[in-house]
């Protein structure tokens, strides 16, 4: 049995479910573009060597700190490595965005899963500052709740389930109701420690295949937003 299995063979929440949470970049959003090119941007900065798409895509889904260590070259005294992230949130709250998206059938699923009666959130481990820039623009209006990395909250990252059980209680349902949706395996980790049903996605940052090799499987791989309004109420 994996890990994930051990957590959820007491009790599995079964669908329909009335409360949607969910990751932000990589499972909403499609951010990528926009990471590499500010990342690259701060980088020259400190007159440190460009990343690819790929490599840049490879460090991503732990917040903005893991993207930065990552990405400033090997042997980096810790103190240039601060500074370049927290230039890296600087940047960031003046950078356009403008390569950023929604994936296809994001908006037109959320606008269905409000017109069920059903309450909705986000959840990342990315800076709280960045998730209300982006969700602002991008999904403005689209979300009850979003909370990110260093909120006034203070949550701790995911896969603790802490942040996820706050924003269930805050959205007035339990674990019991509600959906995790998220690209990564840390996503259903959370999803599994906090009680929730767990849906991963295919169209994200990571490899369908990372749910399986790293024991945290969902109960639905969705491949389509329409596997994900399948678990609402009917219409």
């Amino acid at each position: 049995m994996d890990k994930a299995s051990e957590l959820t063979a007491a009790a599995t929440p079964e669908p329909p479910f009335d409360t949607f949470i969910f990751d932000l970049d990589g499972t909403l959003l499609d951010t990528l573009d926009d990471l590499m090119v500010l990342t690259n941007e701060v980088l020259a900065e400190f007159d440190m060597p460009p990343h690819t798409r790929e490599e840049i895509n490879s460090y991503v889904g732990n917040g903005a700190q893991a993207l930065i260590y990552q990405a400033v070259p090997e042997g980096t005294p810790q103190e240039v490595a601060d500074a370049c992230l927290a230039r890296w949130k600087e940047a960031y709250d003046t950078f356009p965005n403008d390569l950023t998206k929604p994936y296809p059938g994001i908006e037109t699923m959320l606008a269905e899963l409000r017109r069920r009666g059903c309450k909705l959130g986000i959840l990342s481990n990315k800076f709280d500052g960045g998730v209300q820039f982006i969700v602002k623009k991008c999904l403005d209006g689209q979300v009850d709740v979003a909370h990110g990395e260093g909120g006034p909250e203070r949550f701790p990252r995911k896969p603790a389930p802490e942040g996820l059980l706050a924003t269930i209680e805050e959205l007035g349902s339990t674990p019991a109701r509600t959906v995790y949706i998220g690209d990564s395996p840390g996503d259903i980790h959370a999803a599994r420690n906090a009680g929730t049903y767990a849906v991963g996605v295919s169209w994200g940052y990571h490899d369908p295949a990372d749910f399986a090799t790293s024991g945290w499987n969902p109960d639905v791989l969705a491949t389509s937003t329409e596997q994900i309004l399948a678990l609402a109420p009917e219409a």
